[in-house]
């Protein structure tokens, strides 16, 4: 991240304040400017690295940290490793459950960003969707079957691609 073109900002600022003083006041911004250039290179990096704090405190366990390249900041975020997944459901549990057998419950469900891979990955295995895998686990958890079978039946639900 290239901090110079805040200072230069605040460079300008400081110039059209002295303007306004007369020529002793634009004379003394023009011999304020060089030093305060690290000084204001110094308060930007530490506003970045409180604001890199604060975002580690709500992605924890992940972290964002504010590392110098030469003189400008660059930031570098470490994500936790996805878990793997509690449980994996029998791959002879069934799809979707059958919209005759009591009709679908749509729920919103939240789960911990850390299981997602382990999730999707699974699902990708086994070649299903996130939904339909996650009907599985509930099933296999529960101990029941979802009421579908995959073959012998007339009639069909779900979606398609």
């Amino acid at each position: 991240m290239d901090l110079q073109p805040y200072v230069d900002a605040i460079r300008h600022e400081l110039a059209v304040a002295a303007a306004a003083g007369g020529a002793d006041a634009e004379a003394l911004a023009r011999r304020l400017t060089a030093p305060l250039d690290s000084a204001l290179r110094l308060a930007l990096l530490e506003a970045l690295s409180e604001a890199a704090e604060q975002i580690t405190r709500e992605l924890a366990p992940g972290a964002v940290q504010v590392r110098l390249n030469g003189r400008d900041p660059e930031f570098a975020v470490e994500l936790p490793e996805p878990a793997e997944p509690a449980m994996s459901p029998p791959t002879g549990a069934a799809d979707v459950p059958d919209d005759d057998a009591g009709g679908t419950w749509r729920v919103t469900l939240r789960l911990p960003e850390n299981l997602r891979a382990g999730v999707e990955s699974a699902a990708r295995g086994e070649g299903v969707s996130v939904n339909a895998w996650l009907v599985r686990a509930a099933s296999a958890r529960l101990g029941g079957s979802s009421g579908r079978t995959r073959s012998g039946g007339k009639s069909f639900s779900g979606w398609v691609r």
